[in-house]
């Protein structure tokens, strides 16, 4: 397989309730790189988003934002840096939105080649 190109779409959600979802499990390797938050509502919204390492247990131990607000008809760029945030197989990210179907999830990244 060749790897995706920098800033692949991988995942894609809007969460239609207020429950923790998972986003994207990688079933490789992959570097997470970019996440935009689109607040879809006249109103803000907040999410959280966890990454959990071999499962998908998202809780306060596994945040790497927590009741983080979007403003209204506005969206957040999470750029993870040069390194971004590596999977390995099995981690997975997960999200959730304080507003039902407020919110729309977009991961970036890069898968790596299977050999």
């Amino acid at each position: 397989m060749t790897p995706l190109a920098p800033g692949a779409l991988l995942a894609q959600s809007q969460p239609g309730d207020t429950a923790t979802a998972t986003l994207f499990t990688a079933t490789i390797k992959t570097q997470m790189n970019l996440l935009v938050v689109a607040n879809v509502t006249g109103t803000a919204a907040t999410f959280r988003l966890h990454h959990d390492v071999g499962g998908t247990t998202f809780d306060s131990t596994n945040a790497l934002y927590y009741g983080k607000s979007v403003a209204a008809n506005d969206s957040m760029t999470v750029n993870f840096s040069d390194a971004g945030i590596e999977l390995a197989a099995g981690d997975s990210l997960g999200i959730q939105s304080g507003t039902a179907s407020a919110l729309t999830f977009s991961a970036y990244g890069v898968v790596a080649p299977q050999r």
